[in-house]
């Protein structure tokens, strides 16, 4: 596992995450969201950048992800290597 970024906000309503990336992260990746109370894997399913779906996206972007449970602010992602 390797670290790809932080969870920056959290939109419960439609249960999106948007993530500061540190490195890469691409459609079909296996992550795991680890945080105080927040522990799960799941495939990235959709990424969006500005509301525009995309395949993958670089460090440094910021990316809303679809999540399947709950996140937090500050949680940390990584990528399944």
């Amino acid at each position: 596992m390797r670290e790809i970024g932080k969870v920056a906000h959290y939109y419960p309503k439609i249960g999106v995450a948007v993530v500061e990336l540190k490195a890469s992260l691409k459609v079909g990746d296996k992550i795991l969201i680890k945080g105080s109370t927040t522990n799960f894997e799941q495939i990235v399913e959709s990424m969006q950048i500005e509301h525009q779906d995309v395949q993958s996206a670089e460090a440094g972007k910021s990316v809303g992800l679809k999540v399947v449970q709950r996140v937090r602010e500050g949680d940390t992602v990584y990528v399944a290597t």
